[in-house]
């Protein structure tokens, strides 16, 4: 089959490798898009690839080609969502369903080959049968929009309440959706775009706020009254948004950070002291799995892609690159501000 290999730093090919066989309980999916996620970039353009030669792609889509021994939940034809996560099931972090934690798991895309190929071979508990009305491109968003629904389950929320959601990105996105589904009174996107603003209020947010703007603070004390905000996500990991979340976080609110920082991050007193004198909560959203193994985050996905509910806008996908020329998708990432949006890899071009 054809894939996308990486053999070093900086090279990535398009070439044939062997196609894979499903053993015991496992699946062969036959790809049909996979999304670059920010840490593939640097996978390929850095040094974070575990080793060589490696084939990366961890948020895909595709059909069932072939059943391994023992497989009875899914069949061939199936349209799937791929499940990354392989964790080990054994540790005392998976025995109590926080499989996002565990110190010995696998990955597929990164510590095994994964979609950037024209097929794959999961755990079958690792592909999430989607229907006939999800579109594969949803299909290729069911890892992120996961990710956001396990933040917002890392917080006691209760809809009837006001939220910040600050990065107007993928993620920031769905974290607005499931804000506003589960209830949100105000969902309010913060960014320093006006077009991601707009989309926002196209989703369903109640507001958009440029944080460039001077004023920008007032006007968003202004929407609740002057309390702040009940539950504050931080989607960017973006030092700015980071402190932001804090000024922004009502008297006993609760703060998450969704969002990987990238550079260290420090606080003046005064900008920690939020957190004693507001006596707010603040805790970290890592990937997107609970009990029973993959979770209700992607059963989730599943059922309100399905419904509409969660509503998915093209214009989350910035293009559609072949497979054939995945070197050239990664070369735009050298050039910043270049991709605005996902790039879809397509396995079937």
């Amino acid at each position: 089959m054809k894939a996308g290999v990486v053999h070093a730093k900086e090279d990535i090919r398009y070439e044939d490798i062997e196609t894979p066989v499903p053993g015991k309980g496992q699946v062969k999916i036959k790809v049909k898009y996979t999304g670059i996620c920010g840490s593939d970039v640097p996978r390929v353009n850095g040094d974070a690839c575990h080793f060589f030669p490696n084939v990366l792609g961890h948020e895909f889509s595709g059909t069932v080609a072939e059943l391994g021994e023992g497989v009875s939940k899914l069949k061939v034809g199936d349209r799937v969502a791929g499940v990354p996560l392989v964790p080990c099931m054994k540790c005392e972090d998976c025995q109590k369903g926080d499989y996002s934690l565990c110190k010995n798991y696998s990955f597929i895309g990164s510590r095994e080959f994964g979609s950037f190929a024209e097929y794959v071979v999961v755990p079958e508990k690792n592909a999430v049968p989607f229907e006939e009305g999800v579109s594969f491109e949803q299909g290729a968003f069911f890892e992120p929009a996961t990710v956001a629904l396990h933040g917002l389950g890392r917080v006691p929320y209760e809809g009837g309440k006001t939220v910040a959601i600050l990065g107007g990105g993928t993620i920031g996105m769905f974290v607005m959706q499931w804000a506003k589904i589960f209830g949100a009174k105000e969902a309010v996107v913060f960014d320093i775009a006006d077009e991601r603003l707009e989309l926002g209020k196209r989703l369903g947010a109640t507001a958009g706020i440029n944080t460039l703007q001077e004023d920008f603070m007032e006007k968003a004390m202004e929407l609740t009254q002057g309390r702040g905000f009940d539950y504050v996500f931080e989607t960017a990991g973006n030092t700015i948004t980071m402190k932001m979340a804090f000024k922004l976080a009502a008297n006993k609110a609760h703060v998450c950070f969704v969002g990987t920082p990238t550079k260290e991050l420090n606080f003046t007193v005064e900008e920690w002291e939020n957190m004693n004198r507001k006596e707010f909560t603040l805790t970290g959203s890592w990937m997107s799995y609970s009990a029973p193994f993959p979770g209700r985050e992607w059963e989730l996905v599943a059922h309100y892609f399905k419904t509409g509910e969660l509503k998915f806008d093209e214009s989350f996908i910035f293009q559609k690159i072949p497979l054939s020329k995945i070197d050239e998708a990664f070369e735009m990432y050298k050039v910043p501000g270049t991709v605005k949006g996902k790039l879809l890899i397509d396995s079937e071009r």
